[in-house]
């Protein structure tokens, strides 16, 4: 292998793996399978986001398309995950390949302690050359804490374990600057720095078989350029599809990270946490110094330069900052509201050191936007 090793991680939507009359399509799987065999055959680390549970388990509850109901999508994904981890294991042990099934819900992003383990345990799968195989607990999740589909939730997976690339693989070959089902005239857009109100507006719709759409693929791109990580949405052929994209000769759209590639890994799991996953327990208010101090200066914020308090948040819990009622940032507290209300209000300040340290703080500029597009 001449190429460095990278991590990768692969989204497939229900609309590629299953057949329109329910249930897996053997074809489909197989191709997919062959194709990351051949990735990691190569060298590289592969985490799949796969959908597909639904879709292939509701024919065995007696519906004739896809059901719509929570409860109904629930029952068909308790039969159809199993359905659909069997053959992935059937198929890639022919490539001598051992999977792992990995079952995602929101909460699992928002309780800190749950983050770091899954982190933990994704690390070591794949450090150990297992290929974890992700989705989202249909089964458990309720409507408030579902991803809304999987192309978020292999952007937040891929942010997870730091990942060198995010494949959206999809039945249409990228963005289009108009729906190409209804223009003739509609140019595929091969690279992509920016994602425009019109890029999303001309976005398609979900299919019938799944709960995403490019409007949901755009959500998570620009989810990923915050967090420093290329994107590719688009069509892989052949058993070498994957490895043409990964060296930038894909059928899609390649979309830029809005910061330095090199600089996400500057991005720790606990920042992420902060910035996108964390519960917001109250906000502070600070003045310009204090503004200027944490946002170029790269220093802690000090009690010096908080003018307001709003919440009845405790220590080690994540609170908002503004300045000139804009967020700038989130970070954990290192002491209760109480306290920091006694200290601002008070003749006889009994706290004069740091309200949030500069290592448990994120700045909005950098991801903290991410937080209100995937909560």
């Amino acid at each position: 292998m001449t190429e460095t090793k990278k991590r990768i991680v692969v989204k497939v939507g229900s609309s590629s793996l299953a057949s329109p009359q329910g249930g897996c399509d053997l074809a489909k799987m197989e191709s997919l399978v062959t194709a990351i065999g051949r990735l990691r055959a190569s060298g590289h680390e592969v985490c799949l986001v796969s959908s597909g549970a639904v879709a292939s388990g509701y024919r065995s509850l007696g519906y004739q398309q896809r059901p719509r109901t929570l409860v109904a999508k629930q029952a068909a994904a308790a039969i159809g995950q199993s359905m659909l981890m069997r053959q992935y294991t059937d198929l890639f042990s022919k490539h001598e390949q051992t999977v792992a099934q990995i079952l995602l819900t929101r909460s699992d992003f928002s309780d800190q302690e749950r983050y770091r383990h899954a982190f933990e345990t994704l690390s070591l799968l794949l450090k150990r050359g297992i290929l974890p195989i992700i989705n989202e607990n249909d089964t458990v999740s309720v409507s408030e804490l579902t991803f809304g589909d999987n192309d978020m939730l292999g952007a937040l997976v891929a942010g997870l374990v730091h990942a060198d690339l995010y494949m959206m693989l999809t039945d249409i070959n990228g963005l289009y600057d108009k729906d190409p089902r209804k223009y003739r005239d509609a140019q595929r857009i091969p690279f992509l720095t920016t994602i425009t109100t019109e890029l999303e507006d001309a976005a398609g719709n979900a299919s019938t078989l799944g709960t995403g759409g490019m409007r949901s693929k755009l959500n998570a791109a620009q989810t990923v350029q915050k967090l420093g990580i290329p994107c590719f949405i688009g069509q892989y052929t052949g058993e070498d599809g994957l490895i043409q994209i990964l060296g930038g000769n894909g059928d899609g759209t390649y979309v830029s990270p809005s910061i330095v590639s090199d600089a996400k890994s500057n991005i720790s799991t606990r920042k992420q946490w902060i910035a996108l996953h964390s519960p917001i327990s109250g906000r502070i208010y600070v003045d310009s110094g204090a503004a200027e101090a944490i946002l170029r200066e790269k220093r802690s914020l000090l009690i010096a330069g908080v003018k307001r308090v709003d919440g009845t948040f405790r220590q080690g819990e994540v609170i908002e900052v503004f300045y000139d009622q804009q967020l700038i940032g989130r970070g954990i507290t290192r002491h209760d509201a109480e306290l920091l209300r006694t200290t601002l209000y008070s003749d006889h300040p009994q706290l004069m050191d740091e309200v949030i340290h500069r290592d448990n703080w994120v700045a909005f500029e950098k991801l903290a936007e991410s937080y209100s597009e995937v909560h």
